[in-house]
Order: structure tokens, then sequence, then C-alpha cells
């Protein structure tokens, strides 16, 4: 047998180092749909407990809609289950092409594509239209699926600091030589909860003849006026030349996700992107369900409306109270603890306050970052968050941190 003691053991020492760290990820079963209140079991085993849902992405409260819901189930009804193939076989239905003209039309574009998530769009849309004659340079803090989408990719690659636009700028300016020049950002950075300068990126997009890729997954729905994402926040709709986007958070919460951009960089992730070409057609169930929600937004900014408020609510309570928050003008909301086993501690006796909120450290952010990652859904209402912010506030006091600075914390807990 190949898999002997000696390799077993290399592997449960492994396991035994990170839990000997207190950073071992536990998953917590839910036994309800996802919604502000939500049914958990954990520890595994332990008996049903309902609590506050503070980490979710369900941006605008829909992934449990009675009338998305509904519409999925007729789609199941009309389309069927799946569609055993990939789109260029036997896997394009009619309605998948109404939904890329939908997110065409909602995002303001030229066309789009859509792929099993946006992590298969990430990691495809590089690799065709780029080539080895060619630049990306992308912001250092851009999230792990875009890097692994580059490191795909033949272009040569290079970096800037983060939202750093003079460091951009000396990048462009570099790498003037090259054939294409593809600047590469999130719209909203999904630890941070901050959003990229598109309105300057444009410009020095514009004025070095580049172009720009934007990850919207963590937007789209519910950032800028109408919920059309970063793009309509900065003004710069019809200015970005590749975004990609996920249904999997505030527009449904199921999966699948697009490139939407200009029409020949659509076309040739239509002929040229593997995980399109090789990973079978994003479920029936799951198109129908999204048609609904961009129904549902092209109806009212009500939700959208209401998330924005809840985030400034939300935000205040734990400013007053006393904790360090990352600034951001997003519903992410990180506290921030520096301590991974501080993350892990504060993460626990939040939820047996009936407060459902996962510690983040390292590797899934820096070193010396970790952080309680909040994210606030039209799906709360104020009692939600109060009774969020009461736990927060007697966690905070029982480990001693209301108050103190980032120096502080980090004197007393280490990093």
């Amino acid at each position: 047998m190949s898999y002997t003691d000696k390799i077993k053991k290399t592997y449960q020492d492994q396991l035994e180092q990170i839990r000997n760290a207190g950073i071992f990820k536990e998953e917590r079963f839910i036994h309800s749909s996802q919604a502000a209140d939500i049914k958990v079991e954990f520890p595994i085993g332990s008996s049903l407990k309902t609590v506050i849902n503070m980490c979710a992405n369900n941006y605008l409260g829909l992934s449990s809609h009675p009338e998305v819901v509904k519409a999925a189930h007729d789609g199941l009804e009309s389309r069927g289950y799946g569609m055993s193939s990939v789109r260029f076989i036997c896997g394009t239905q009619d309605i998948h092409r109404e939904l890329e003209n939908r997110v065409t039309e909602f995002l303001g574009t030229e066309d789009t594509i859509l792929f099993p998530s946006c992590m298969d769009a990430n990691a495809g849309v590089f690799e065709a239209v780029l080539s080895n004659e060619d630049i990306m340079i992308s912001d250092r803090l851009v999230h792990a699926s875009i890097i692994d989408g580059i490191r795909l990719c033949s272009a040569q690659h290079d970096t800037f600091k983060h939202s750093n636009m003079q460091h951009l700028e000396n990048k462009l300016q570099l790498h003037s030589d090259k054939r294409i020049k593809l600047v590469i950002t999130d719209g909203v950075y999904s630890m941070d909860g901050d959003t990229a300068k598109l309105d300057e990126m444009v410009e020095l997009c514009e004025k070095y003849d580049a172009l720009l890729f934007v990850d919207d997954s963590h937007a789209s729905g519910f950032i800028g006026k109408t919920g059309r994402g970063t793009h309509e926040k900065y003004g710069v709709m019809g200015k970005i030349d590749i975004i990609t986007t996920t249904f999997g958070k505030a527009l449904g919460g199921a999966s699948g996700g697009c490139v939407s951009g200009r029409k020949e960089l659509v076309e040739l992730c239509r002929q040229k992107a593997r995980p399109y070409l090789f990973s079978n057609t994003i479920a029936p169930v799951v198109v129908s369900g999204v048609l609904k929600v961009l129904d549902i937004l092209s109806e009212s900014t009500e939700r959208r409306d209401k998330l924005e408020k809840n985030t400034t609510y939300w935000r205040k309570g734990l400013t007053d109270a006393g904790f360090v928050l990352k600034e951001g003008d997003s519903p992410i909301v990180p506290v921030m603890l520096f301590n991974a086993k501080l993350s892990q501690d504060i993460s626990k006796d939040l939820y047996n306050e009936g407060i459902y909120a996962i510690g983040f450290f390292f590797p899934v952010v820096p070193n010396g970052q970790a952080r309680i990652r909040t994210q606030i859904s039209a799906g709360h209402e104020i009692h939600h968050l109060d009774k969020a912010l009461d736990a927060f506030i007697k966690v905070g006091k029982k480990y001693g941190i209301l108050g103190l600075t980032k120096q502080e914390i980090i004197q007393k807990y280490g990093l």
C-alpha cells in the first residue's frame, strides 16, 4: 500500500500543529435555509441552536426569497435538473442566453458569458485574452481566485501597492512597451471592505492605453445608486473592459458567475477559456432563480437602500463600543483582532451568545491581520443588529479589548 504509516503520520502531524496553534477551522452545519436567523449544529453532534448570521454573503437577503425559490422551482420543472454537458456541445438553453443578455444590460457592458462560478471565470479569462507579449498589473490584495487565474496565464505579471495610484502609474510607465497592459483589481476587497478607486484607475488606463479588469463579486446588486456595482458608484459604467462577478452572493446566493465586458474579449472566452469549455453549464434551476433576482432588482432599490442603512447603523455601533475596525464603504465590516487564536476564541464566545461570526486569519488574511469579518444584509432587522452588538460588547469586555488601539491589542495578545 502506497499510503504508508509514515506518510499518514506526516499529514496527521500537520493537522495536529494546526489544532495546537488554535486555528483549526471547524465547519458548522446549518439545518435551515440561509437567512438572518439560522439553525446551526455546532459542535458536530450537538443539539440545534438558532443564531443570528453575521458573516454570510447574502447581502440583499434574497437567498431564500419566496419569489426566487418559486422561480427556481419553475425552472426545475420546465428546463430540468441539469444539462449533463458543456455549453458548446449540447449545454446551452434559451434561458442561459437570456441571462447573459440580462446581465449585459444590468452591468452596462457589451456582452456576457456564464461560468460555473466566478472562480472559474477568473481562472479562464486571463489565459483566454492575453499572451506572453502582454503584462498583467494587479493590486497586491486581489482575491485568491484572481491570483490563481494569473498563475495559469502566460502573460508577464507585476503588482502595485494596494489602492496606490502613483505606484500603479509607475508600473504602467515601466511596462509601456508591452503589447497589451491589463490592470487588475477587485471592486470591493472582500477581507477589508474598501472599494477600488475606479475613476482614477480608468483615467490612468486611458492615459497609458491599458485595459481594466474588475472582479465585482462583492458589489454586484447593491453597490452604486441602483446596485450595478463599483463602476456605477464611481461613474465609470461602460469604461470597464472586463468585469467578472458571481451569482453566489447578492444575486441569489446559489452559484455561477460570468465574464462581462468588451464583445471581442467575451467571444475569446467563449472560444478559449478552459473552465467554460470543459465544465458543465450552470444548472437551469440556478439560471431561473437569478433571472428572478434581476426582476426584483429592476423594480426597486429598496433592498440596497436598507442594506446601506443597516451598514451605517452597525459600523457606528461597533465604533462607539470601542472596537478597532477597518475603514470601508461597503457592508463588509471587519473587527480587527490581529491575533489568530484570539479571533477563534472570540468567534466561539460569540456563537455561545447566539451570534454566528467567523474568525479569519492566515492564510486567508496576512499574518498579524486576524479579524472577525462581519457582513451586513438587507435581511437583518434592527433587532438583529442590536442583539449582535450586545454580544460583541459582552465578549469584547471579557477579553479586555474595548477602547484599545491596534498596538495595545497586539501588546496584550501578540500577533
